[in-house]
Protein backbone atom coordinates (compact mmCIF):
# COMPACT_ATOMS: atom_id res chain seq x y z
CA UNK A 1 0.00 0.00 0.00
CA UNK A 2 1.19 3.39 -0.78
CA UNK A 3 2.42 5.81 1.69
CA UNK A 4 0.75 9.26 1.95
CA UNK A 5 2.79 11.97 0.74
CA UNK A 6 3.50 14.50 3.58
CA UNK A 7 2.41 18.06 2.99
CA UNK A 8 5.06 20.37 2.91
CA UNK A 9 5.76 24.02 2.15
CA UNK A 10 8.79 26.67 2.44
CA UNK A 11 9.00 29.48 5.12
CA UNK A 12 11.44 32.08 4.87
CA UNK A 13 14.29 32.01 7.88
CA UNK A 14 14.44 36.04 7.60
CA UNK A 15 10.71 37.05 7.67
CA UNK A 16 8.44 33.90 8.03
CA UNK A 17 6.69 34.23 5.03
CA UNK A 18 5.12 31.33 3.22
CA UNK A 19 5.57 29.67 -0.38
CA UNK A 20 4.11 26.75 -2.48
CA UNK A 21 7.15 26.27 -3.83
CA UNK A 22 11.05 26.56 -3.44
CA UNK A 23 12.20 29.74 -5.18
CA UNK A 24 15.79 31.66 -5.13
CA UNK A 25 14.62 35.02 -3.80
CA UNK A 26 11.56 34.96 -1.04
CA UNK A 27 8.87 37.01 -2.60
CA UNK A 28 7.87 38.83 0.75
CA UNK A 29 11.20 40.61 1.76
CA UNK A 30 13.13 39.81 -1.09
CA UNK A 31 16.05 37.86 0.31
CA UNK A 32 17.99 35.08 -1.27
CA UNK A 33 18.56 31.74 -0.89
CA UNK A 34 16.27 31.92 2.68
CA UNK A 35 13.53 29.81 1.83
CA UNK A 36 13.51 26.34 3.51
CA UNK A 37 11.15 23.23 3.47
CA UNK A 38 9.02 23.20 6.40
CA UNK A 39 6.48 19.97 6.67
CA UNK A 40 2.61 20.93 7.64
CA UNK A 41 1.46 20.00 11.59
CA UNK A 42 -0.22 16.74 11.44
CA UNK A 43 -2.86 18.25 14.27
CA UNK A 44 -4.38 21.59 14.11
CA UNK A 45 -6.23 21.76 17.54
CA UNK A 46 -4.64 24.99 19.76
CA UNK A 47 -5.71 25.20 23.30
CA UNK A 48 -7.72 29.07 23.61
CA UNK A 49 -5.29 31.84 25.68
CA UNK A 50 -9.21 32.55 27.83
CA UNK A 51 -11.78 30.89 28.54
CA UNK A 52 -14.42 32.80 27.22
CA UNK A 53 -14.15 33.70 23.52
CA UNK A 54 -17.30 36.96 24.25
CA UNK A 55 -15.64 40.29 24.31
CA UNK A 56 -15.37 42.51 27.25
CA UNK A 57 -15.28 46.92 27.28
CA UNK A 58 -11.97 48.88 28.12
CA UNK A 59 -13.61 50.56 30.78
CA UNK A 60 -14.65 46.74 32.35
CA UNK A 61 -11.29 45.60 32.20
CA UNK A 62 -9.02 45.53 35.50
CA UNK A 63 -5.59 47.44 34.32
CA UNK A 64 -4.23 47.10 38.16
CA UNK A 65 -0.34 47.33 37.69
CA UNK A 66 1.07 43.59 38.14
CA UNK A 67 3.49 43.30 40.68
CA UNK A 68 7.54 42.73 39.34
CA UNK A 69 9.45 39.51 40.38
CA UNK A 70 12.60 40.77 40.62
CA UNK A 71 15.48 38.56 39.10
CA UNK A 72 18.07 39.05 42.01
CA UNK A 73 20.39 40.96 39.37
CA UNK A 74 20.22 44.68 39.86
CA UNK A 75 21.39 44.83 36.25
CA UNK A 76 19.00 42.46 34.65
CA UNK A 77 16.21 44.44 36.21
CA UNK A 78 16.81 47.49 34.98
CA UNK A 79 17.33 45.74 31.17
CA UNK A 80 13.71 43.95 31.85
CA UNK A 81 11.79 47.14 33.08
CA UNK A 82 12.13 46.52 36.28
CA UNK A 83 11.79 42.73 36.41
CA UNK A 84 10.19 40.11 35.52
CA UNK A 85 6.31 40.29 35.21
CA UNK A 86 3.57 36.92 35.38
CA UNK A 87 2.90 35.54 32.37
CA UNK A 88 5.76 37.88 30.13
CA UNK A 89 7.78 35.62 27.40
CA UNK A 90 11.36 36.91 27.54
CA UNK A 91 13.88 35.88 24.47
CA UNK A 92 17.44 36.19 24.79
CA UNK A 93 19.92 36.32 21.96
CA UNK A 94 23.69 35.99 21.34
CA UNK A 95 26.88 34.72 20.35
CA UNK A 96 27.56 30.93 22.08
CA UNK A 97 29.29 31.31 25.14
CA UNK A 98 28.99 35.08 25.79
CA UNK A 99 27.01 34.17 28.99
CA UNK A 100 23.25 33.42 28.29
CA UNK A 101 22.99 30.52 30.58
CA UNK A 102 25.75 31.86 33.25
CA UNK A 103 23.09 34.83 33.44
CA UNK A 104 19.87 32.80 33.81
CA UNK A 105 21.32 29.82 35.59
CA UNK A 106 22.47 33.02 38.13
CA UNK A 107 19.38 34.26 38.11
CA UNK A 108 17.14 31.46 39.13
CA UNK A 109 19.66 30.47 41.79
CA UNK A 110 18.82 34.19 43.25
CA UNK A 111 14.95 33.20 42.94
CA UNK A 112 14.95 29.35 44.32
CA UNK A 113 15.60 30.99 47.93
CA UNK A 114 11.88 32.99 47.53
CA UNK A 115 10.02 30.89 44.73
CA UNK A 116 9.70 27.72 42.46
CA UNK A 117 11.72 28.24 39.63
CA UNK A 118 12.12 25.30 36.88
CA UNK A 119 15.20 24.88 34.41
CA UNK A 120 14.86 23.09 30.94
CA UNK A 121 17.92 22.40 29.41
CA UNK A 122 18.22 20.79 25.75
CA UNK A 123 21.78 21.12 25.40
CA UNK A 124 23.35 20.14 29.03
CA UNK A 125 22.60 17.11 31.51
CA UNK A 126 21.81 17.59 34.79
CA UNK A 127 25.14 16.55 35.89
CA UNK A 128 26.71 19.23 33.51
CA UNK A 129 24.61 21.96 34.96
CA UNK A 130 25.52 21.02 38.64
CA UNK A 131 28.80 21.32 37.76
CA UNK A 132 28.26 24.82 36.46
CA UNK A 133 26.71 25.76 39.68
CA UNK A 134 29.55 24.54 41.45
CA UNK A 135 31.66 26.26 39.66
CA UNK A 136 30.05 29.75 39.49
CA UNK A 137 29.57 28.95 43.66
CA UNK A 138 25.93 28.59 43.22
CA UNK A 139 25.37 25.08 44.95
CA UNK A 140 23.96 26.75 48.38
CA UNK A 141 21.59 28.84 47.03
CA UNK A 142 20.28 26.88 44.07
CA UNK A 143 19.45 24.10 46.39
CA UNK A 144 16.08 24.08 45.64
CA UNK A 145 16.59 24.90 41.86
CA UNK A 146 14.53 22.41 39.94
CA UNK A 147 16.03 21.06 36.66
CA UNK A 148 14.96 19.05 33.97
CA UNK A 149 17.23 17.95 30.52
CA UNK A 150 14.48 17.46 27.74
CA UNK A 151 13.69 18.47 24.08
CA UNK A 152 10.11 17.26 23.76
CA UNK A 153 7.48 20.06 23.83
CA UNK A 154 4.80 17.78 24.85
CA UNK A 155 6.77 16.46 28.42
CA UNK A 156 8.24 20.24 29.24
CA UNK A 157 4.83 21.22 28.97
CA UNK A 158 3.63 18.62 31.42
CA UNK A 159 6.46 19.49 33.92
CA UNK A 160 5.08 23.06 33.95
CA UNK A 161 1.92 22.11 34.59
CA UNK A 162 3.09 19.72 37.42
CA UNK A 163 5.68 21.58 39.42
CA UNK A 164 4.15 25.07 38.40
CA UNK A 165 6.95 27.28 38.93
CA UNK A 166 6.94 30.84 39.02
CA UNK A 167 9.58 31.09 36.67
CA UNK A 168 10.65 28.47 33.80
CA UNK A 169 13.96 28.69 31.58
CA UNK A 170 13.68 27.03 28.09
CA UNK A 171 17.57 26.43 27.16
CA UNK A 172 17.34 26.23 23.96
CA UNK A 173 14.12 26.91 21.81
CA UNK A 174 16.45 25.50 18.99
CA UNK A 175 16.75 21.86 20.45
CA UNK A 176 13.13 21.78 21.53
CA UNK A 177 10.80 19.66 19.07
CA UNK A 178 6.73 18.51 18.84
CA UNK A 179 5.54 15.43 17.78
CA UNK A 180 2.95 17.35 16.42
CA UNK A 181 5.32 18.27 13.38
CA UNK A 182 7.76 15.80 11.36
CA UNK A 183 10.19 18.30 10.93
CA UNK A 184 13.60 17.72 13.04
CA UNK A 185 14.19 20.03 15.79
CA UNK A 186 15.82 23.52 15.22
CA UNK A 187 14.02 23.97 11.53
CA UNK A 188 11.59 27.35 11.08
CA UNK A 189 8.35 25.46 11.74
CA UNK A 190 9.43 23.81 15.13
CA UNK A 191 11.49 26.95 16.22
CA UNK A 192 8.06 28.82 15.42
CA UNK A 193 5.30 26.12 16.84
CA UNK A 194 7.37 25.61 19.92
CA UNK A 195 7.41 29.06 20.96
CA UNK A 196 3.75 29.58 20.14
CA UNK A 197 2.61 26.71 22.33
CA UNK A 198 4.63 28.13 24.96
CA UNK A 199 3.41 31.77 24.97
CA UNK A 200 -0.05 30.44 25.17
CA UNK A 201 0.91 27.84 28.37
CA UNK A 202 2.77 31.31 29.73
CA UNK A 203 -0.69 33.53 29.14
CA UNK A 204 -2.90 30.79 30.58
CA UNK A 205 -1.14 29.87 33.60
CA UNK A 206 0.40 33.08 34.61
CA UNK A 207 4.48 31.41 34.40
CA UNK A 208 7.44 34.13 32.97
CA UNK A 209 8.91 32.05 30.84
CA UNK A 210 12.56 32.92 29.36
CA UNK A 211 13.79 31.46 26.60
CA UNK A 212 17.30 31.51 25.35
CA UNK A 213 17.63 31.71 21.29
CA UNK A 214 20.84 30.91 18.90
CA UNK A 215 22.23 33.72 16.56
CA UNK A 216 23.32 33.54 13.01
CA UNK A 217 26.55 34.64 11.65
CA UNK A 218 24.78 38.05 10.84
CA UNK A 219 24.16 38.03 14.88
CA UNK A 220 20.27 37.94 14.36
CA UNK A 221 18.18 35.53 16.16
CA UNK A 222 18.03 31.94 14.17
CA UNK A 223 14.52 31.34 12.81
CA UNK A 224 11.88 33.43 11.59
CA UNK A 225 11.40 37.02 12.84
CA UNK A 226 8.25 35.68 13.61
CA UNK A 227 9.62 34.88 17.14
CA UNK A 228 10.38 38.43 18.18
CA UNK A 229 6.58 39.56 17.61
CA UNK A 230 5.26 36.30 19.41
CA UNK A 231 7.07 37.43 22.60
CA UNK A 232 7.31 40.12 25.00
CA UNK A 233 10.52 40.84 25.36
CA UNK A 234 13.54 40.60 23.41
CA UNK A 235 17.07 40.87 24.42
CA UNK A 236 20.35 40.71 23.14
CA UNK A 237 24.26 40.08 24.59
CA UNK A 238 26.30 42.44 22.84
CA UNK A 239 30.58 43.03 23.54
CA UNK A 240 33.57 41.56 22.05
CA UNK A 241 34.47 37.92 23.11
CA UNK A 242 37.86 38.74 24.50
CA UNK A 243 36.62 41.43 26.39
CA UNK A 244 35.23 40.99 30.42
CA UNK A 245 32.64 43.02 30.09
CA UNK A 246 29.00 42.18 28.35
CA UNK A 247 26.23 44.28 27.52
CA UNK A 248 22.66 43.31 27.56
CA UNK A 249 20.72 45.64 25.51
CA UNK A 250 16.16 45.47 25.30
CA UNK A 251 15.14 45.19 21.51
CA UNK A 252 11.60 44.91 22.35
CA UNK A 253 9.61 45.13 26.03
CA UNK A 254 6.22 45.63 26.00
CA UNK A 255 6.99 46.30 29.90
CA UNK A 256 9.99 49.03 29.88
CA UNK A 257 11.81 50.66 27.67
CA UNK A 258 13.62 49.75 24.74
CA UNK A 259 16.97 50.07 24.16
CA UNK A 260 17.72 49.83 27.71
CA UNK A 261 21.00 48.93 28.24
CA UNK A 262 22.78 46.48 31.19
CA UNK A 263 26.42 46.23 31.99
CA UNK A 264 27.84 42.60 33.46
CA UNK A 265 31.46 42.27 33.83
CA UNK A 266 32.61 38.24 33.60
CA UNK A 267 34.12 37.05 36.72
CA UNK A 268 35.39 33.56 37.79
CA UNK A 269 31.75 33.67 39.92
CA UNK A 270 29.98 34.08 36.99
CA UNK A 271 28.36 37.84 35.86
CA UNK A 272 28.37 41.01 38.16
CA UNK A 273 26.42 43.74 37.66
CA UNK A 274 28.61 47.09 36.94
CA UNK A 275 27.06 50.06 39.09
CA UNK A 276 29.04 52.88 37.08
CA UNK A 277 29.30 51.81 33.48
CA UNK A 278 30.53 55.05 31.68
CA UNK A 279 34.14 54.33 33.45
CA UNK A 280 34.39 51.40 31.46
CA UNK A 281 33.89 53.55 28.21
CA UNK A 282 36.31 55.95 28.88
CA UNK A 283 39.94 55.72 28.20
CA UNK A 284 42.14 56.96 31.01
CA UNK A 285 44.68 58.96 28.80
CA UNK A 286 47.90 60.53 30.76
CA UNK A 287 48.03 63.70 28.21
CA UNK A 288 45.10 64.57 26.04
CA UNK A 289 45.44 62.76 22.49
CA UNK A 290 44.38 63.97 19.09
CA UNK A 291 41.50 62.09 17.64
CA UNK A 292 39.77 61.46 20.87
CA UNK A 293 36.13 63.09 21.64
CA UNK A 294 33.78 62.35 24.88
CA UNK A 295 30.01 61.24 23.97
CA UNK A 296 27.24 61.58 25.69
CA UNK A 297 24.64 58.78 24.75
CA UNK A 298 21.55 58.05 25.98
CA UNK A 299 20.92 54.35 25.97
CA UNK A 300 17.02 53.44 27.29
CA UNK A 301 16.47 55.35 30.56
CA UNK A 302 20.45 55.51 31.05
CA UNK A 303 23.14 58.69 30.25
CA UNK A 304 26.56 56.75 29.07
CA UNK A 305 29.62 58.75 28.69
CA UNK A 306 31.50 57.03 25.95
CA UNK A 307 35.10 57.63 24.39
CA UNK A 308 34.81 58.49 20.46
CA UNK A 309 38.30 57.56 18.95
CA UNK A 310 38.85 58.66 15.41
CA UNK A 311 42.46 57.97 13.42
CA UNK A 312 42.33 59.81 9.92
CA UNK A 313 45.44 58.81 7.79
CA UNK A 314 46.53 59.61 4.24
CA UNK A 315 45.59 57.12 1.77
CA UNK A 316 47.78 55.42 -0.02
CA UNK A 317 45.18 53.83 -2.55
CA UNK A 318 42.37 55.72 -5.35
CA UNK A 319 39.32 54.30 -2.93
CA UNK A 320 39.84 55.65 0.79
CA UNK A 321 39.21 52.87 3.79
CA UNK A 322 35.98 53.83 5.65
CA UNK A 323 35.90 51.63 8.94
CA UNK A 324 33.14 52.22 11.77
CA UNK A 325 33.73 49.52 15.03
CA UNK A 326 30.42 50.35 16.86
CA UNK A 327 28.51 52.67 14.74
CA UNK A 328 27.02 53.14 11.45
CA UNK A 329 29.47 53.10 8.73
CA UNK A 330 26.71 54.62 6.14
CA UNK A 331 26.24 57.42 9.05
CA UNK A 332 29.90 57.65 8.73
CA UNK A 333 29.71 58.42 4.95
CA UNK A 334 27.08 61.11 5.38
CA UNK A 335 29.12 62.50 8.59
CA UNK A 336 32.19 63.40 6.09
CA UNK A 337 30.53 64.79 3.38
CA UNK A 338 28.53 67.26 5.91
CA UNK A 339 32.11 67.99 7.34
CA UNK A 340 33.36 68.81 3.47
CA UNK A 341 29.95 70.47 2.50
CA UNK A 342 29.54 73.06 5.39
CA UNK A 343 33.08 73.19 6.96
CA UNK A 344 35.28 72.81 4.54
CA UNK A 345 37.28 70.37 5.56
CA UNK A 346 37.92 67.48 3.51
CA UNK A 347 38.88 64.06 3.62
CA UNK A 348 38.66 62.59 0.68
CA UNK A 349 42.04 61.38 0.07
CA UNK A 350 42.27 60.35 3.63
CA UNK A 351 41.59 56.65 5.36
CA UNK A 352 39.46 57.37 8.23
CA UNK A 353 38.63 55.01 10.62
CA UNK A 354 36.09 55.21 14.06
CA UNK A 355 35.95 53.23 17.22
CA UNK A 356 33.42 53.27 20.41
CA UNK A 357 35.60 52.38 23.31
CA UNK A 358 34.37 49.15 25.37
CA UNK A 359 32.58 47.31 22.52
CA UNK A 360 29.56 49.31 22.85
CA UNK A 361 27.17 49.84 20.01
CA UNK A 362 25.97 53.18 19.61
CA UNK A 363 23.08 53.47 17.16
CA UNK A 364 21.26 56.99 18.02
CA UNK A 365 22.17 60.25 15.90
CA UNK A 366 23.49 62.36 19.07
CA UNK A 367 26.87 60.64 17.93
CA UNK A 368 27.53 62.89 15.02
CA UNK A 369 29.10 65.73 16.99
CA UNK A 370 31.60 64.07 18.65
CA UNK A 371 32.63 61.79 15.32
CA UNK A 372 32.92 64.97 13.51
CA UNK A 373 34.89 67.04 16.26
CA UNK A 374 37.13 63.45 16.89
CA UNK A 375 37.75 63.27 12.72
CA UNK A 376 39.07 67.27 12.48
CA UNK A 377 41.04 66.50 15.70
CA UNK A 378 42.83 63.88 14.36
CA UNK A 379 43.29 65.69 10.62
CA UNK A 380 44.36 68.71 12.63
CA UNK A 381 46.36 66.65 15.10
CA UNK A 382 45.45 68.57 17.79
CA UNK A 383 43.75 67.49 20.63
CA UNK A 384 40.83 68.67 22.36
CA UNK A 385 40.25 70.61 25.77
CA UNK A 386 40.25 68.01 28.59
CA UNK A 387 37.04 67.97 30.47
CA UNK A 388 35.06 68.14 27.03
CA UNK A 389 31.84 66.64 26.13
CA UNK A 390 29.25 66.48 23.38
CA UNK A 391 26.55 65.76 22.24
CA UNK A 392 24.34 66.59 18.98
CA UNK A 393 22.74 65.43 15.52
CA UNK A 394 24.19 66.84 12.29
CA UNK A 395 21.49 67.59 9.47
CA UNK A 396 22.36 67.63 5.99
CA UNK A 397 22.24 71.69 5.87
CA UNK A 398 24.86 71.57 8.60
CA UNK A 399 22.68 72.40 11.31
CA UNK A 400 23.24 71.23 14.83
CA UNK A 401 19.73 69.39 16.29
CA UNK A 402 18.78 68.53 19.66
CA UNK A 403 19.03 65.15 21.43
CA UNK A 404 16.27 64.04 23.77
CA UNK A 405 16.51 64.00 27.69
CA UNK A 406 19.85 66.62 27.38
CA UNK A 407 19.33 67.44 30.92
CA UNK A 408 20.20 64.59 31.63
CA UNK A 409 23.26 64.13 29.87
CA UNK A 410 24.52 67.21 31.04
CA UNK A 411 24.05 65.73 35.20
CA UNK A 412 25.35 62.93 34.24
CA UNK A 413 28.54 64.78 33.05
CA UNK A 414 28.53 67.35 35.77
CA UNK A 415 28.90 64.36 37.78
CA UNK A 416 31.72 62.46 36.78
CA UNK A 417 33.86 65.59 37.17
CA UNK A 418 33.75 67.09 33.09
CA UNK A 419 34.14 71.16 32.77
CA UNK A 420 32.52 71.34 29.52
CA UNK A 421 30.01 70.96 27.16
CA UNK A 422 29.50 71.35 23.07
CA UNK A 423 25.68 71.24 22.57
CA UNK A 424 22.80 72.16 20.78
CA UNK A 425 21.47 75.52 21.36
CA UNK A 426 17.89 74.10 21.69
CA UNK A 427 19.27 72.11 24.69
CA UNK A 428 20.78 74.95 26.56
CA UNK A 429 19.80 74.42 30.17
CA UNK A 430 17.76 77.28 31.68
CA UNK A 431 20.02 77.54 34.58
CA UNK A 432 23.42 77.02 35.27
CA UNK A 433 24.83 73.76 36.37
CA UNK A 434 27.86 73.94 38.60
CA UNK A 435 30.87 73.04 37.44
CA UNK A 436 29.92 72.51 33.88
CA UNK A 437 30.63 75.45 31.48
CA UNK A 438 27.91 74.76 28.59
CA UNK A 439 28.66 76.29 24.98
CA UNK A 440 25.22 75.98 23.15
CA UNK A 441 25.51 76.19 18.84
CA UNK A 442 23.59 76.28 15.70
CA UNK A 443 26.13 75.28 12.71
CA UNK A 444 28.81 73.10 12.59
CA UNK A 445 31.30 75.88 11.55
CA UNK A 446 30.48 76.90 14.94
CA UNK A 447 31.53 73.39 16.11
CA UNK A 448 35.18 73.82 14.35
CA UNK A 449 35.81 76.97 15.70
CA UNK A 450 35.00 76.05 19.72
CA UNK A 451 37.67 73.68 18.84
Amino acid sequence: MAQLKIKSFYVCSACGARAPKWQGQCPACGAWNTLVETAAARTGAYPALVGSGSAQKLAHINAADMPRISSGLEEFDRVLGGGLVAGGVVLIGGDPGIGKSTLLLQSLAALAAEKRVLYVSGEESETQIALRAQRLGLMERARELRVLAEIQLEKIQAAIASEQPSVAVIDSIQTIYSETLSSAPGSVAQVRECAAQLTRLAKQSLVTIIMVGHVTKEGSLAGPRVLEHIVDTVLYFEGESHSTYRLVRAFKNRFGAVNELGVFAMTERGLRGVSNPSALFLSQHKQTVSGSCVLVTQEGSRPLLVEIQALVDTAHVPNPRRLAVGLEQNRLALLLAVLHRHAGIACFDQDVFLNAVGGVKITEPAADLAVLLAIHSSLRNRPLSRGLVVFGEVGLAGEIRPCPRGQERLREAAKLGFSAALIPKANAPKRALDGLNVMAIERIEQAMEAM
